[in-house]
């Protein structure tokens, strides 16, 4: 079950597990449809639209997301 909002102290947890991990290195498959080729950019692009609005419904897809990569990030740790 994917939240559909996130707490401020929520995203704050996310952007510091993100900012300790390694850059990790790409292509990396969230899924079929989801492939991300720049890292950094993947995180400003998802982090950005969170902080300006961490409550609002459009952002479920981009916590999904960042919380998949933090699954995948730390399986593999």
């Amino acid at each position: 079950m994917v939240t559909l909002c996130m707490t401020l102290e929520e995203l704050k947890q996310l952007e510091d597990f993100f900012a300790n991990a390694a850059p990790q290195q790409v292509p990396i498959y969230l899924n079929e449809a989801t492939i991300i080729t720049n890292y950094k950019h993947f995180l400003e692009s998802h982090f950005l639209p969170l902080r300006l609005n961490p409550d609002a419904k459009v952002n479920a897809p981009l916590i999904h997301r960042l919380k998949l990569l933090k699954l995948l990030i730390e399986s593999n740790a």
